[in-house]
């Protein structure tokens, strides 16, 4: 956001005007309301401001919910911003470790500092950037026990701190920064900071593992099936005998797989009567052989995240699929296990075959009315075509 859109915005026009209109529901009805309000006397960069952010509350109600409606946004901020699920899942974090204050250093629009203030904990927020320090300060106003700092982190003073939470900028703008070297701040200087300080660091579930430090727990989280971030905690965040964790969660609550490292595969196996896949989260923590062992299962393939059972299993962490059939892969064969289906709607999922489930959609014979999933994967190294159905 430039300077000059906070500036139209943080006024008491503009902010009466943000607080007494509906967000517009057609591109239609975005002309006619800055028509609307043209005509009434708002001048063009207040209408422009305000708009700005009604489009962003339309978009950020999937992350903050009803707090959206209270909220200021930039477009940079929102996209990196944690969804509201997952920063009460920092804040709790922090509260079960006997935390009563922490110190936010890199605090954004303020997110995760507003679970944390909302779970009853106290926070000193810290922003590198005036603009989004602005934001953040607006943001937080409702809590009395969060205070927001425009600061840089590696300038301001951490030493009173009782516990820390980092999510180092990657990007600037449009440029994401590969090097951890890069980040604001660096991962190094991060890393330094958490072994003196209780910490919690929001990195990217893809992060190179080898940059994960000793004697941290690392944590995989996704939320409603897609892996959101890996966060470290070190101190007495860190869960003691863990290193590795999974955590699952959906609307309603979730579920955890946690080992005290990396866990062996389990031995591969013939497909059996039911398919298992495990959740993005597990498969990134690399505990996937310790949840094939709590249900007996195997391995489908040493180089697949697949597993299999000869009965069904019901688990947050996994979904199940019942084996219909099951064919060598190849085009032809494919269309023939589909036509002798009745289907008219397929789901396609794929791990370890070199196919683009869009177009080969177009060329499947969906003449019936049935529902099914077609999985293209490879069991014992050998590619193979998979009908099934899920199994709630």
């Amino acid at each position: 956001m430039e300077r000059s859109e906070l500036e139209a915005l943080l006024t008491p026009e503009a902010l009466a005007l943000l607080a007494s209109i509906d967000e517009p529901h057609s591109p239609d009805d975005v002309v006619a309301r800055v028509s609307e309000l043209r005509k009434e006397g708002h001048s063009l960069a207040t209408v422009s401001a305000v708009m700005g952010q009604l489009a962003l509350r339309s978009k950020a109600q999937e992350k903050f919910g009803e707090f959206a409606h209270r909220m200021l946004f930039s477009r940079e901020g929102l996209e990196v911003a944690s969804r509201l699920e997952v920063s009460s899942h920092h804040a709790e974090r922090f509260l079960s470790a006997g935390i009563s204050s922490v110190t936010d250093a890199g605090c954004g629009l303020g997110g995760d500092s507003i679970a944390c203030a909302g779970a009853g904990l106290s926070v000193r927020a810290l922003e590198k950037d005036e603009t989004t320090a602005a934001l953040a300060a607006y943001n937080l106003q409702p809590f009395d026990t969060a205070q927001v700092e425009h600061a840089d982190a590696t300038e301001a003073d951490l030493s009173g701190a009782e516990a820390l939470w980092f999510d180092p900028a990657r990007r600037e703008g449009s440029i994401r920064f590969q090097n951890p070297h890069d980040w604001s701040p660096s991962l190094e200087w991060v890393f330094e900071h958490a072994t003196k300080v209780p910490t919690g660091i929001k990195l990217a579930p893809g992060m190179n593992r080898s940059l994960i430090p000793e004697g941290c727990e690392a944590q995989w989280v996704s939320w409603k099936g897609s892996v959101v971030e890996m966060v470290l905690w070190t101190g007495v965040l860190a869960r003691e005998g863990i290193t590795r964790s999974a955590l699952v969660l959906r609307e309603g609550g979730g579920a955890e797989i946690t080992g005290p490292a990396d866990s062996p595969d389990a031995p591969v196996g013939k497909l059996q009567e039911y398919l298992l896949e495990p959740d993005g989260a597990v498969i990134r923590a690399r505990l996937i052989g310790d949840l094939a062992r709590t249900h007996d299962a195997q391995m489908i393939d040493s180089t697949i995240a697949y597993m299999t059972s000869p009965h069904p299993v019901s688990s947050p962490v996994v979904q199940c699929f019942r084996v219909r059939e099951s064919v060598p892969y190849s085009t032809k064969n494919v269309h023939r296990l589909i036509a002798g289906a009745g289907l008219g709607t397929v789901e396609i999922k794929k791990r370890g075959i070199d196919v683009d489930p869009a177009a080969l959609r177009t060329t499947l014979p969906l003449e019936g009315k049935a529902t099914a999933t077609l999985i293209l994967t490879r069991v014992a190294g050998a590619k193979t075509a998979i009908l099934a159905d899920r199994v709630a």
